[in-house]
């Protein structure tokens, strides 16, 4: 039978998902001239002699008459993985971040999901098992039209790839009991610290052959263990059930405020119309209670719901409290420490899914492809963690929103203490209000006080060791009597430092200078347990005792406070026998540490968690009734124009983990300066007035909300002669194509050095963010092919450093 004759072939645009992410035009083979291809729908490429993976954008025309274009391959699946809506909210990235098409899509699809390393299981006896592209791509055309045929009847599918490769993890945190010598087992223990879960291949491609040995003699001493992945799929899906959910049932039921706040937002729902809500509710008022409430709602019409958090520890919360209240509803959990083959799961399943569905995650679940969102709610929606600066920049609520109205969604976002643009579109009118203004339970928010930094003196005579002394303790002693008194009485307290190491200076004696990163030019912090000097902007690392760079010497003396020195100490100062939890990113470097550390405390397992900001947000404690900030001053003065923001922030979020339960709750914020009048607005957790001080300051100076504001970011490296000359163009060349926007730098940034690359910052202010992108696109097409002068657009951006 002869194949059918088409009297022209039709064209597609496809976007590759890898280098160089252009987008191409490619012929449909006769094949599948039926429409089995779609924009959305990923599909195998040739591109050279390689095999690629693009996503079709869309039926494009036929290109000039003397261009020869190749047909596609094959698809990798029978429906589009991707939907209209996915594809505008990619191409609106695009456009926001001058970048291609390709590129956002390939930032932001999984692995597994964007390579051409795959086969297909044909169930025809005709044919093998299983064929590779390969063998798709150079099969004759009568086979063609058969395999097309199979396919379209189902009997041709792309095999999931699941990583089933063997992986290794830590299982202990250091110090590691391993003997100085054995130099390679404490090499890959520390590579495993930095790196999580990582393959037997790629340990072998960093070390070697001969690691098979050393991975058997640290799994013998149950230092490291192997694993398929960190997470079982009962830890990141739950399956729907055909039961009735009793979903109240497991709610307490709302109070007052909260049922105001539902009849607002119900309607909402119902209406199917794109909408969005600021919840602004003092710490402890009950918003997971109301989230839960809409989420359930939301899930009964059959439609699906994002619930994001800004931090991977409070996804996990989130998870929990949902995999309780939300029983019976099918529901999957999703963030950037999950394992690659179980982020490909998810993907996969959300391209697929039909109906209700909830996704609790980070803001990387917002690039899920699902079909019809009902509801989207950020909690914590102030939190700088919703923007993302590197790889893809983009600002989560923004993307947010665009996907509520595309889908006809409503958005909540929620914070106790909002960011300031959000709450000034909400003083606009822009994005309507609904306040909780109290504590569920009848409790009350707790007393905050202030603690002069002056008074740790007496500490050092009447409550620390010699040793400690000598060292210089960090609470004063009114903080120490209170956290005694705290013990004492049988309840828990959280203590705030936000600095982790043991010391973030180490000070030699001999010729008076302080170790430095050589790359940073940056004080290298000591971690004690790790033995080991780190450089917290390169990641560069170096063992500890090591002679000084400077002069050779060995005499050092450690400068300042980070949270393991703090945890090292407070035994020497509270009553015997008191156990003490660490919450930072080195104590939880391990996978799934983080929630095993919150649940110890939750379970009164100690009585004491220190840490750093992590501990600060979304946690509920009810047996905690002392909150300490050690360092109620850090970050204020940062070259930053949401400095102050940043901290009231941190200090009242920090302030609403005591007092949660049926007992008050008391903070003690320890400062250098008391008189500032900013720490009135903190003591009363007054976010109006703080509100109103600082708009007034940005109204006058010029920051957001009243211009849209852009960083442009570079850098060059170090021993680049013509760098600095390279910088001085690059600014007049900005300063040339400025027009009405206004231009400050380029200058040194306030971190002039990392990793080996001079940075220079040049800020943007203008009415409109295409003046800013204008600017941008002439600097950026005027640097020559690898350049060494790297320029990067940060749009609003929430790191100034």
């Amino acid at each position: 039978m002869n194949p059918p004759v088409f009297p022209m072939p039709s064209y597609l645009a496809v976007a590759l998902l890898d280098a160089p992410y252009a987008t191409y035009t490619y012929a449909v083979p006769p094949w599948f001239q039926s429409g089995s291809l779609l924009p959305g729908q990923r599909v195998l490429v040739p591109l050279g002699r390689t095999i690629r993976v693009g996503v079709i954008v869309g039926p494009t025309s036929a290109p000039e008459s003397e261009i020869t274009v190749k047909n596609c391959i094959w698809p990798l699946e029978t429906h589009p993985m991707f939907g209209t809506r996915y594809m505008d909210m990619a191409a609106s990235l695009a456009t926001r971040q001058s970048t291609t098409l390709g590129k956002i899509l390939g930032s932001v699809v999984p692995s597994g999901l964007r390579t051409a390393k795959t086969s297909f299981v044909v169930s025809d006896p005709a044919y093998p098992k299983a064929l590779s592209p390969k063998a798709l791509r150079d099969c004759d055309e009568n086979d063609a039209y058969t395999l097309a045929k199979l396919w379209a009847a189902g009997l041709v599918r792309e095999r999931f790839r699941r990583r089933r490769e063997r992986q290794f993890i830590l299982a202990a945190d250091p110090p590691w009991p391993v003997r100085p010598s054995a130099q390679r087992q404490l090499d890959v223990l520390e590579y495993l610290y930095d790196h999580g879960v990582v393959s037997k291949a790629a340990l072998t491609v960093r070390f070697g052959t001969s690691i098979a040995s050393v991975l058997a003699r640290l799994v013998t001493l149950n230092l490291v263990r192997e694993t398929e992945s960190e997470l079982h799929e009962a830890d990141w899906l739950i399956q729907g059930t055909d039961e009735d959910v009793n979903w109240r049932a497991r709610l307490p039921q709302p109070t007052e405020e909260q049922t105001s706040a539902l009849n607002e937002l119900v309607p909402l729902l119902e209406a199917r119309s794109a909408a969005v809500r600021l919840v602004h509710g003092v710490t402890g008022s009950g918003k997971t209670r109301l989230y839960m409430e809409l989420v359930a709602r939301t899930l009964q019409s059959g439609r699906q719901v994002l619930l994001l958090a800004p931090e991977v520890a409070l996804a996990g919360k989130l998870w929990r409290d949902a995999t309780v209240a939300l029983s019976g509803f099918p529901g999957m959990l999703y963030h950037g420490s999950l394992s690659p083959t179980a982020r490909q799961d998810v993907f996969s399943k959300a391209s697929k899914a039909e109906g209700s569905l909830f996704i609790v995650g980070a803001r990387s679940a917002l690039f899920l492809p699902l079909s019809d969102i009902g509801l989207i709610i950020l909690d914590e929606e102030h939190d700088t963690s919703f923007k993302q600066d590197e790889r893809l920049p983009y600002q989560a609520k923004e993307l947010a929103w665009f996907l509520a109205q595309r889908h006809r969604a409503v958005l909540v976002l929620g914070s106790a203490t909002p960011d300031l643009k959000t709450y000034y579109a909400a003083k606009q009118g822009a994005v309507p209000l609904i306040s909780l203004k109290n504590r569920v339970h009848s409790a009350v928010l707790p007393e905050v006080e202030l603690v002069t930094v002056q008074e740790t003196s007496a500490v050092s005579s009447t409550c620390l060791s010699p040793e400690q002394a000598a060292k210089g303790g960090p609470l004063a002693e009114r903080t120490v009597v209170a956290l005694r008194e705290t013990i004492e009485a049988g309840d828990q307290a959280v203590i705030m430092l936000n600095r982790r190491g043991y010391a973030p200076v180490l000070y030699c004696s001999e010729c008076e200078e302080t170790v430095k990163c050589p790359e940073c030019e940056l004080s290298l912090t000591y971690h004690k347990k790790r033995e080991r000097l780190i450089c917290h902007y390169c990641g560069l690392s170096f063992p500890f005792p090591k002679p000084c760079p400077t002069c050779g010497g060995c005499s050092f003396v450690p400068m300042g406070e980070g949270t393991e020195l703090l945890q090292e100490q407070l035994p020497g100062i509270l009553p015997p026998n008191t156990s003490i939890l660490r919450l930072d990113r080195d104590s939880a470097r391990r996978p799934g540490r983080a929630e095993e550390i919150l649940a110890e405390f939750g379970q009164k397992k100690a009585q004491i968690l220190v840490g750093t900001q992590m501990l600060s947000k979304g946690h509920h404690f009810p047996d905690v009734t002392l909150a300490i900030a050690v360092d109620g001053d850090m970050g204020r003065n940062l070259p930053d124009f949401r400095a102050a923001e940043r901290a009231f922030q941190l200090l009242v979020q920090m302030s609403g983990r005591a007092g949660r339960g049926d007992k008050p709750g008391r903070v003690l914020l320890q400062t250098r300066n008391p008189v500032d009048p900013f720490w009135q607005h903190v003591l009363h957790a007054d976010y109006e007035r703080f509100y109103e001080e600082e708009l007034e300051k940005r109204r006058k100076f010029l920051y957001p909300p009243f211009v849209k504001l852009g960083l442009i970011r570079l850098d060059y490296p170090k021993d680049w002669e013509d760098g600095s000359i390279a910088v001085s163009r690059a600014g007049e060349l900005i300063r040339q194509s400025a027009g009405h926007v206004r231009v400050l730098g380029p200058v040194p940034a306030p971190l002039p050095m990392v990793a080996g690359r001079r940075r220079f910052n040049c800020l943007l202010k203008a009415e409109a963010w295409p003046d800013i992108r204008h600017i941008y696109t002439i600097l950026a097409r005027s640097q020559p092919p690898n350049s060494k002068l790297k320029v990067r657009l940060d749009l609003d951006p929430v790191d100034m450093l």
